[in-house]
């Protein structure tokens, strides 16, 4: 009696049934994903012209991106505002991790109090900053610059500090969401290590800098990788605070990107950017976890050799 095919269904239905839950999740994330990403693609090597049809121009659209000033602008803007909000929110981050870090339970309210600014929508942050940057004298934050003799600031208002309000305000929403990384990796530090450095008369700062940061490392890089993608791809914030302006001082790519393909129709060139940052974004994930791994293999070596 042959039982191969009666013997093997379960086996295969057991395998099949995952993925029978996962297939419309699938089909919507390819249809709305993976569709528009491969339409894309082809539409940043031609001239879009509905009704009219599309008209072939090879990379003439990317050689546009790469040249053209407001492009070059916006990816300096956009690369500054990256490196900015990346490193603050980690600084941040950490700060209030290692400020933070313990069981009690005041400390469990204070942390979600903290923790408030990266669950709220970026409509009524960016509404709570824009009453806060008031560019008068009397303003929130003039009135608090007054206290130590500097200012008043214009902030959103002027092309010299609107870049950095921007940061300001990315940095300080971004800063909880590292923070609870950060206390995820914390909670698996070894405390007797603590305990030996403080024996062998270390302090503070030498148990922080010699225990606690080799020992958030992937933590680091997680963070980095992350935070980075986040500040290239920042849009919304920009949107609503100074939509690219004043005079295009806080111009990134993705809102010239919005502004090209929707107010002026330039959707081939619009598409090329989007390629382009999207290029960009892929090549800094592939970097890190590159020298992730590197890193690793480093460590590994490291405490391997006698």
């Amino acid at each position: 009696m042959n039982l191969g095919p009666t013997v093997g269904w379960p086996n295969r239905r057991g395998r099949l049934t995952p993925w029978l839950f996962l297939a419309p999740a699938l089909v919507l994330f390819g249809l709305f994903k993976f569709l528009p990403m491969w339409r894309a693609v082809g539409m940043s090597f031609h001239e879009v012209r509905p009704y009219l049809g599309d008209r072939w121009v090879g990379g003439a659209n990317y050689r546009q991106v790469v040249t053209d000033e407001a492009f070059l602008d916006a990816i300096g803007h956009t690369l500054l505002l990256a490196v900015g909000q990346t490193g603050g929110s980690v600084l941040l981050g950490l700060a209030l991790a290692l400020v933070l870090e313990g069981s009690s339970r005041r400390l469990w309210i204070v942390r979600t109090a903290v923790f408030l600014p990266t669950v709220t929508a970026m409509a009524v942050v960016a509404e709570v900053w824009r009453i806060l940057y008031y560019p008068a004298p009397d303003g929130v934050v003039n009135g608090l610059l007054s206290w130590v003799g500097v200012g008043p600031s214009q902030f959103l208002n002027s092309p010299d500090s609107a870049l950095w309000s921007v940061m300001t305000v990315g940095v300080w929403r971004g800063a909880p969401y590292d923070m609870m990384i950060f206390l995820a990796a914390l909670a698996g530090v070894d405390r007797t290590l603590y305990e030996a450095a403080a024996a062998d008369g270390a302090g503070v700062w030498r148990r922080v800098w010699h225990v606690t940061l080799p020992a958030l490392r992937p933590a680091f890089v997680i963070l980095l990788t992350l935070a980075a993608i986040r500040s290239l791809r920042v849009f919304t914030e920009i949107y609503l605070l100074t939509n690219g302006g004043p005079n295009g001082s806080t111009e990134v790519l993705m809102t010239l990107i919005y502004r090209l393909g929707l107010e002026r129709g330039e959707l081939g060139v619009a598409a090329a950017g989007s390629m382009v940052l999207l290029v960009v974004s892929v090549l800094l994930t592939l970097l890190v976890r590159l020298g992730r791994r590197r890193t690793g293999k480093a460590a590994t070596s490291g405490r391997a050799a006698p």
